[in-house]
């Protein structure tokens, strides 16, 4: 098998368990398995578990964001149009923590807050360069530090949903929050 074949099949095998079982409860030994494959094969391509999801995580966020970014939806204004962005890539991050890691790891887990830090600011970069690829950020470079600060500012809420939310419910509260009492303030921050 040839590297790129060999990651994809350890991502996808992983990506199945963490699914089923979540990601605290799947092995290393369990992937290997599924993937039919060594257990050292894993460890040559993929330094842990970690950097497994990790690189299934990037996965998820580039390839919907991209779709979220390449949607040729019209708004009112370069205001809303930026809100709509951050609350669906907002969502997106949220979805893809709930899916792929379970909250209960992050609560659990004593490195999670490490772990959440070095998949937010992985994030916050993959946002920042995606958003700065439109034509209303491409031909502007001085909103690169309103739009890193919104970026920031967002992610950080976004993120602290994880810690506060124990329900469903809570984090629908949460967003509609975020969605009606707080953005407009960071966008108009950010422009």
């Amino acid at each position: 098998m040839e590297a790129e074949k060999i990651k994809e099949t350890v991502k996808k095998a992983a990506k199945e368990l963490f699914r089923k079982y979540g990601y605290h409860k799947t092995s290393v030994n369990e992937i290997a398995k599924k993937a039919r494959i060594a257990k050292a094969t894993i460890y040559k391509y993929f330094e842990s578990k970690e950097q497994v999801l990790d690189s299934i995580l990037m996965d998820y966020l580039d390839q919907n964001l991209y779709e979220i970014l390449h949607n040729k939806l019209s708004y009112a204004s370069e205001e809303e149009h930026l809100k709509a962005l951050v609350m669906k890539t907002s969502r997106l991050s949220f979805t893809a923590c709930n899916e792929f890691i379970g909250w209960d790891f992050v609560r659990e887990n004593a490195n999670s807050q490490e772990f959440l830090k070095h998949l937010s600011d992985q994030l916050e970069a993959l946002l920042l360069a995606a958003y700065l690829q439109l034509d209303n950020f491409k031909n502007n470079p001085a909103r690169r530090e309103g739009l890193a600060f919104l970026l920031k500012a967002s992610k950080s809420i976004v993120f602290s949903f994880a810690f506060t939310s124990v329900s469903d419910s809570d984090v629908r509260k949460n967003f509609v929050s975020f969605q009606k009492e707080i953005l407009p303030f960071l966008v108009k921050a950010a422009l």
